[in-house]
């Protein structure tokens, strides 16, 4: 008998990453579904957090800009009746979002059309990147 001792000691590890696979979210990536879900993104101009709040009333839901993020709180109430199933979250919520880059503080604008709430964060203006013309002497 032959002992291979590279699959002894590769067993708890394989042990291991089938316990975690276990306890994982069933979601593509791994990752937990965090509430709400947010796209981030960015032009040449301004930075964009876009969040689905469908349903939510505007008094549910608070804003707050500090000096490095952007918190997203509120809370969805819970609708009564008798459920056989129940996917949508309802209850108190928070997202944080980190702003690593400096914003125009005064600028920042938040709209809630269609159930999504569109945060727009204007760059600085001394961060916008701009052209330099070069003369030639």
């Amino acid at each position: 008998m032959v002992l291979d001792f590279n699959s002894l000691y590769a067993f708890p590890g394989r042990f291991e990453r089938l316990f975690e696979d276990f306890f994982k979210p069933q979601f593509s990536d791994g990752r937990r579904l965090a509430y709400p879900p947010l796209n981030l993104s960015e032009d040449e101009t301004a930075y964009y957090v876009r969040s689905e709040l469908p349903g939510l009333p505007l008094d549910a839901l608070e804003l707050t800009l500090t000096d490095k993020s952007l918190v997203i709180k509120g809370e969805r109430p819970t609708e009564q009746g008798k459920y056989y199933r129940q996917e949508r979250p309802a209850g108190f919520f928070q997202r944080v979002v980190a702003l690593n880059v400096p914003v125009d503080r005064d600028a920042v604008k938040a709209t809630l059309v269609d159930g999504v709430l569109t945060v727009t964060l204007p760059k600085c203006s001394e961060c916008i990147p701009r052209k330099i013309s070069i003369d030639v002497a």
